[in-house]
């Protein structure tokens, strides 16, 4: 517990070391960041999820001397990864996408169960995209990622009560929304 409240230890004692200069210090940061990036990162871009991991470490690389010593370095990569992250979407936004089910493209019989629950789930991913963004990331991270309170406070750089309310918020607004849509059937 004490260790949680503290942040990612080992991790943030590389990234010291890493930002001074030892190289070898990465692969501990790497090691204990980009699952955690990784994850959140594919629920909200999935297609670009790897690439942002990626790039989010080599924006970590060039600014590694301006890493603040003392400072928890979970909060400073998922801000570059957020950053990065709305940059990737901003472009996307120009870009025009058609979607098909499955089942159409493909020469299958109609959905069966497991394609009805893929619909399903795209559904609640479009549902969980029209939630406002700070409180999507904060029910992510505590529901999706499965981190305490206290570590999507430190994770998303706010306070524990603003992460229980705005995951809380989240949650009321996609029940409600699933709800509507369930109803319109």
């Amino acid at each position: 517990m004490l260790g949680e409240m503290q942040g990612d230890g080992p991790a943030d004692a590389a990234m010291e070391r890493y930002a001074d200069g030892d190289a070898a210090a990465f692969a501990i940061v790497y090691d204990a960041l980009a699952p955690r990036l990784l994850g959140l990162l594919r629920r909200q871009a999935p297609q670009y999820a790897e690439d942002l991991v990626q790039q989010t470490f080599f924006q970590m690389h060039l600014a590694r001397g301006t890493f603040v010593r003392g400072a928890q370095v979970r909060p400073w990569a998922f801000a570059i990864a957020r950053r990065l992250l709305i940059d990737r979407l901003r472009r996307e936004k120009h870009v025009i996408h058609v979607e098909l089910p499955e089942w159409v493209a493909a020469d299958v019989e109609p959905p069966d169960a497991s394609s009805i629950a893929r619909e399903t789930a795209r559904e609640l991913e479009r549902l969980l995209a029209r939630i406002p963004a700070r409180q999507r990331l904060a029910f992510e991270v505590v529901r999706g990622d499965g981190l305490s309170m206290r570590e999507a406070a430190d994770t998303l750089g706010t306070s524990v009560t603003a992460v229980k309310l705005r995951a809380s918020r989240a949650m009321r607004a996609l029940r409600s929304a699933f709800m509507r849509t369930v109803g319109r059937e």
